[in-house]
């Protein structure tokens, strides 16, 4: 994925630790900033070859790409609010996989989100928004009684069972990614980015194969 490789990474594997490194390199403040240049952004005008498809929230704090050290045509993301899955998510997903062919589907929460925050209160108080926000807070509704099925946790536990639930949820819904993974030619992630280091921590890993 950067300019000095000669290989882009292909199996879902190397494409996740590809993926992890360009964190740990936005992280400490050694981001290559790969494939931002002019002659990047011209030779994608005949298509895209993504490796990874990235469902994120639409947080200002969390831009994908730069937290991933990657550049243009290196990642397909898909982001609203919470990261919310519903049909034009999910189809998106699905054109990623078959017809873009990516290696990786990544579902990516993260710390001090105010989705999942929303979608607290409204569990704790029973008491869901009348507004047009109540469309994410039932979608991440189950991530919150998952995460407090055994008693109170943080919201931190609670953002580390969204990508959880919402990574599953994905391979439930989606049978062109679970033929990929189940032939071992896609893998699927769910992390969260922690906004204090700016670290992506991994809390779920499916490669099947």
């Amino acid at each position: 994925m950067t300019e000095q490789t000669t290989a882009t990474p292909s199996t879902p594997t190397d494409v996740w630790t590809a993926l992890k490194e360009g964190n740990e390199r936005f992280a400490t403040d050694e981001a290559l900033a790969p494939n931002r240049d002019t002659a990047r952004r011209q030779s994608l005008t005949a298509g895209q070859n993504p490796v990874a498809a990235v469902i994120a929230c639409s947080d200002s704090r969390v831009p994908v790409e730069l937290l991933l050290d990657a550049g243009f045509g290196d990642v397909f993301v898909i982001r609203n609010a919470g990261g919310c899955i519903d049909s034009s998510v999910a189809g998106s997903v699905d054109f990623a996989v078959q017809d873009l062919g990516v290696s990786l589907v990544l579902f990516l929460s993260h710390e001090r989100c105010g989705a999942v925050g929303a979608a607290i209160q409204g569990v704790n108080s029973a008491k869901l928004p009348t507004g047009l926000t109540r469309v994410f807070v039932e979608k991440i509704a189950p991530s919150v009684l998952t995460a407090q099925a055994d008693g109170p946790v943080d919201s931190s536990e609670i953002e580390r069972t969204h990508a959880r639930v919402t990574a599953t949820h994905l391979l439930d819904r989606i049978p062109s990614l679970r033929k990929g993974i189940d032939d071992g030619t896609v893998g699927l992630v769910g992390a969260r980015y922690r906004l204090e280091d700016g670290r992506v921590e991994t809390v779920y890993e499916n490669f099947g194969g």
